[in-house]
């Protein structure tokens, strides 16, 4: 069989962790190896199972609510943020916090903040049911509205309709929030929106390096846990240009009949699927004759975020000998 009729990968890159997911699980691996385990976890630190079990092995615990954690434990928020409300009911409890929010998550609060004291009305676009939703949300609940479709805005009520901002989650398809976008500048002329889009780098390259690859593929499998947005985004970017693509958690979630007879696989991964994965899917195609495995790269990424202070601190103080030691 010569070189061009080989089953091949296409393997594109950039895929998998971001910074902002690089970050949330350092914080939670530095806590446990600085105070030991238990450590608490508000929610996932990131949206993948394969990360979170792993994390709970070496002693996180993961709960859904602060009142899970005991009274004035040790607790991470996850990348995805959390509301005002949450952090109140934090310091009501005495309970140590390490904030492993995303800080372009963190960038959208600020500008809920800002907008609302301008005394807008904002329109929040993205998933109601997402934690990162909730939590900027919940910056300025009173005069936030949440939209995921053009219907949906077609039926906002405002008090003002000339002092209107809007705001959108970082995991959006791009495509997605432009007509959401498009939508809300029809309904409201003098919308005011962020100096730069709320999407997300991560989220815009995976996009784009699915978009760019997608034609030259007969099928792209994404990996990524079914309540990552951002991945559940890659699969939809992929349908909408005509190929067929599937969410797969891990190898084992492939079905023979999805690559029966075809010539070229492309893989990429949501930004919180670690790289143990993609190879596991790879090897998986390689040891189906899939023996042609090809990078390509869409383009160049080197976003990393620094630690929050009181992580910083706390290595700091591990490394001080204390008195009397």
């Amino acid at each position: 069989m010569d070189s061009s009729s080989a089953k091949r990968v296409l393997l594109l890159k950039p895929r998998g962790f971001c910074a902002g997911v690089v970050r949330a699980i350092d914080i939670v691996q530095i806590a446990l190896d600085t105070f030991g385990a238990p450590i608490y976890v508000r929610k996932e630190i990131v949206h993948n199972s394969y990360v979170v079990n792993d994390l709970a092995r070496k002693g996180a615990i993961f709960v859904n609510e602060l009142d899970e954690v005991p009274e004035g434990a040790r607790v991470i928020y996850s990348a995805h943020g959390v509301s005002p409300a949450v952090r109140d009911r934090a310091k009501e409890r005495g309970l140590k916090v390490v904030d492993a929010t995303c800080p372009l998550v963190t960038k959208v609060h600020v500008e809920a903040i800002k907008f609302a004291k301008q005394g807008y009305s904002l329109v929040l676009v993205g998933h109601r049911d997402h934690e990162e939703v909730e939590g900027t949300q919940g910056e300025a609940p009173d005069v936030t509205q949440v939209v995921s479709t053009v219907e949906e805005v077609a039926a906002l009520v405002v008090p003002d309709p000339d002092k209107v901002a809007y705001l959108t989650q970082t995991t959006l398809s791009l495509d997605e929030a432009r007509y959401m976008i498009e939508a809300l500048k029809q309904k409201f002329p003098n919308i005011v929106g962020p100096h730069a889009q709320d999407i997300c780098y991560a989220t815009e390259n995976r996009q784009t390096a699915v978009k760019n690859v997608a034609h030259g593929a007969d099928v792209v499998l994404v990996v990524g846990s079914r309540n990552s947005s951002n991945s559940n985004r890659l699969v939809e970017v992929s349908q909408n240009l005509g190929t067929h693509s599937y969410l797969i958690d891990k190898a084992e979630d492939i079905r023979p009949e999805w690559i029966e007879n075809l010539h070229t696989v492309a893989i990429t991964a949501g930004a919180s699927a670690p790289e143990v994965l993609v190879q596991d899917v790879v090897h998986y195609l390689q040891n189906r004759g899939y023996s042609s495995v090809e990078e390509i790269e869409v383009m160049p990424e080197n976003v990393r975020f620094g630690l929050p202070p009181e992580i910083v601190k706390a290595i700091g103080s591990a490394r001080v000998p204390q008195p009397g030691a």
